[in-house]
């Protein structure tokens, strides 16, 4: 097992470049600093520092160990503050993140009189992965694969609504069903949002279903495609509230059941509070969010 403060102190070591500044900033004495580098450096059989007059460079092998020691620190960070309850850290789709989460976040810090709070936001894959890893302590997502030792509850329904130009012949339609689509060519967003899923669904009854003419990697770049004229797309209602109000672009709700993604709130189970939601799960699920514009209509 590789020690901890032998990993703290080179990476504090690779930062600084010198023994006796990494002996002040760590508050220790320089020969403790050599000591835990020689430490590592038998432990891992390769040299990891090369000293010279002008200070100290890494070697290969200690770039290559960087990043993992890096991420080791701040999982012991995070079991520490875990274990206190110092802080919390919530993770969130890009569109969640970005253009639904935020009120909520807000009144659960004004709620909870300023917690320390922070917000990572990334494609609904990697967030997955920060939860398994435990970089966040909550993840609000667009879909989840269950999995043993975690827990998830239905958060809302936000609806799909079909993107176009002022100018396309649909912009004028007060809905569109799976005969407007069918064998189209859509703009694509972000991938592993399970958007590919519900269209599965959506026309499982013959309808041809659509193809992706080109896959752009966020909502905001397919936003820029369809006012650019270059398609039509498939986005999360809330994601187009202002393109809306100010004409840029039409939104147009599908007919029927519709199209609606279920927004997942998912948390790793704590055993010794098995019967117990963590507070922001409370406050997601108990509504919490101030005043919000509708997303069911547009």
């Amino acid at each position: 097992m590789l020690n901890l403060v032998w990993i703290k102190t080179l990476v504090a070591l690779l930062q600084h470049r010198s023994f006796q500044v990494t002996a002040d900033r760590l508050g220790i004495a320089q020969p403790t600093v050599t000591q835990h580098i020689q430490k590592l450096e038998e432990q891992l059989q390769v040299g990891l520092v090369v000293r010279g007059r002008t200070g100290c460079q890494p070697t290969p092998e200690a770039l290559l160990l960087l990043p993992y020691a890096e991420s080791m620190l701040k999982l012991n960070e995070r079991a520490m503050a875990a274990i206190s309850g110092r802080d919390l850290r919530v993770g969130a789709s890009s569109n969640i993140g970005i253009y639904i989460l935020q009120p909520y976040v807000r009144s659960f810090v004004t709620a909870e009189h300023s917690p320390d709070l922070e917000l990572a936001i990334g494609s609904n894959p990697i967030i997955a992965q920060k939860l398994q890893n435990a970089e966040v302590d909550v993840a609000v997502m667009e879909w989840w694969q269950p999995q043993t030792g975690f827990q998830a509850r239905s958060w809302r329904k936000e609806p799909l609504v079909l993107i176009v130009p002022p100018t396309h012949p649909y912009a004028a339609l007060s809905q569109v069903g799976p005969e407007h689509l069918a064998g189209m060519e859509l703009i694509g967003g972000e991938s592993g949002t399970g958007t590919g899923r519900l269209l599965d669904r959506y026309f499982a009854h013959g309808s041809a279903i659509p193809g992706v003419s080109m896959q752009l990697g966020s909502t905001e770049a397919v936003k820029q495609a369809v006012k650019a004229g270059l398609g039509i797309s498939l986005v999360l209602a809330s994601t187009v509230t202002e393109e809306v109000q100010t004409g840029s672009l039409c939104a147009v709700p599908f007919s029927g059941a519709g199209l609606d993604k279920e927004l997942m709130v998912v948390w790793r189970e704590n055993p010794a509070k098995s019967d117990q939601l963590p507070d922001f799960v409370s406050h997601l699920l108990n509504g919490g969010g101030g005043s919000l514009l509708s997303t069911g209509h547009i």
